[in-house]
């Protein structure tokens, strides 16, 4: 059953190319709008390790702390006020937004190859 909306033809391709691979057929490399650029993997990988700190551990991490464990791995964040007025801190928490967003409701654009349009969450501080 192929829900009839705006995704109806990507969602007809994918099933075309599900009952191609179900038959035996080589994977097509000829669609390039389902596969990001190598600097779109870069930041989905990221956002994915992001979401898997927030939901993996027993305690919600700090943004200073996925910032140094992360997004800025080997560089020496500043602590108080310096981390608090600092851009990368700023940078931290639309990231840490995003991959919520992303998780909650932007997956979607994902699967009909959109990269863009997610919708920013309230994220932690």
């Amino acid at each position: 059953m192929i829900v009839r909306d705006a995704a109806i033809e990507t969602r007809r391709s994918a099933a075309s190319r599900l009952d191609r691979r179900l038959a035996g057929a080589p994977p097509s490399r000829k669609l390039r709008g389902f596969r990001p650029t190598a600097f779109q993997r870069q930041r989905l990988n990221l956002l994915l390790d992001i979401l898997d700190a927030l939901e993996g551990a027993h305690r919600a991490p700090t943004s200073h702390e996925i910032a140094r464990r992360l997004v800025y791995p080997g560089m020496t964040l500043g602590r108080g006020m310096e981390w608090k007025s600092s851009t990368e801190r700023r940078r931290t928490q639309r990231l840490i937004g995003e991959a919520l967003a992303l998780m909650h409701r932007g997956y979607r654009n994902l699967l009909r190859g959109t990269l863009g349009g997610a919708t920013k969450t309230s994220a932690p501080k």
